[in-house]
């Protein structure tokens, strides 16, 4: 055993060595970790920000003036007036999101009690804007006509009064949510990456020969991969979660980052695993790229990082219970997003550690297999 770790220590230093000779794939962690996160996190934003409206007055009424004046930036620019036979022409160049289509005789009808309508067109083409700028638009307009109707600043007293609490993120940022998930997802991304390339990077510089000479063992080597090359992510991760995430982009972190770490390394095992796993069906980079690509692309959007586990069908929720990035996911936003501890995430870290035992005997299986072959 100490034969063992003396050659997985020194394998590994070899590991570290070559990847530090190696510019690309160093540029490649530098900007993951940090104009990846920034620039993800500040420019894809989920929440309604600075969306065109417009809006077509049939009623030129003191109503219609105060509706139109209470629709206020951030959340929208300041309303443009058109006219009705723009309203198309406008909607299908994109120019304007939401365009608010007033009745003639709007204040008339509120003022006797008969019924009152309000067209609101919306341009559906960002899901996530219209859906929310919609609602938003539909507050408005109930506030100002109810306060209009009260004849005062004051939105008439309901019988119920809802009051919200917003856990975790009370102001709702996106950028809270995208940033600290970049880093989650980059982490399964290089992690996969780094391995299969170390491995694809010793057929490519003809030194798999060399070590098929020494006297070391495939799980040695294998080891060796996944020790220095997780220690490349975990370190990269770290650091991107205090420089980017909490200095440059003002993102506080509730849990325990040494948790963090240790349920990370238990999730290392794993994805490094398959990584090497994935470069034993290839030759060449481009191979292993066309390779990983799909992987990854399934891990990341179906592992709840991107939509909840909740909004799939139950059997894909099901099938992702054998992707260890479904329980890393879980298992970080309980940490960094809730505070939550040990007793909390120990299910799944305890699935990790059960699926990173599987992908490693099954990456070491294929792995002396191609050994004994290249031999």
């Amino acid at each position: 055993m100490r034969q063992w770790i003396s050659n997985v220590w020194r394998l590994g230093l070899k590991e570290l060595s070559s990847l530090r000779a190696d510019p690309v794939l160093i540029v490649l962690i530098v900007y993951v970790f940090s104009l990846g996160v920034y620039s993800v996190a500040t420019g894809a934003k989920l929440e309604v920000a600075n969306a065109a409206v417009a809006y077509v007055d049939h009623d030129r009424s003191a109503l219609s003036g105060r509706i139109v004046e209470a629709i206020l930036p951030p959340q929208f620019h300041t309303p443009q007036q058109i006219t009705a036979d723009q309203v198309d022409k406008y909607m299908q160049s994109g120019r304007f999101v939401f365009v608010l289509d007033i009745p003639p005789r709007l204040e008339a009808d509120v003022l006797s009690g008969r019924g009152a309508e309000i067209l609101l067109n919306v341009d559906a083409t960002a899901m996530s804007t219209a859906g929310n700028g919609a609602v938003f638009l539909q507050q408005i307009i109930n506030t100002e006509v109810a306060r209009f109707v009260a004849r005062q600043d004051e939105a008439s007293t309901l019988p119920i009064a809802l009051t919200v609490r917003a856990m975790f993120n009370p102001n709702l940022e996106s950028v809270w949510f995208s940033s600290i998930m970049q880093v989650i997802n980059n982490i399964t991304i290089l992690s996969i990456l780094l391995t299969g390339a170390a491995l694809i990077r010793e057929r490519e510089h003809g030194t798999i020969e060399h070590l098929l000479v020494m006297p070391v063992t495939p799980s040695e080597i294998m080891a060796a991969k996944i020790w220095a090359n997780g220690l490349a992510v975990v370190v990269a991760a770290m650091l991107s979660l205090w420089l980017v995430v909490q200095i440059m982009l003002g993102v506080p972190v509730a849990g325990s980052v040494p948790l963090f770490i240790f349920g990370t390394l238990i999730y290392l095992v794993s994805v490094t695993g398959l990584g090497i796993l994935l470069a034993t069906f290839t030759t060449s980079m481009p191979q292993f790229g066309l390779l990983a690509i799909p992987v990854l692309i399934i891990m990341i959007l179906l592992s709840g990082s991107t939509t909840p586990m909740e909004n799939m069908p139950e059997w894909l929720q099901f099938a992702m219970q054998a992707a260890p990035s479904t329980h890393f996911v879980s298992f970080s936003q309980a940490i960094l997003y809730r505070d939550a501890g040990l007793g909390t995430v120990w299910p799944d870290m305890l699935q990790m550690a059960g699926l990173s035992a599987a992908f490693f005997i099954i990456a070491l299986r294929r792995f002396r297999l191609t050994m004994a072959g290249a031999h």
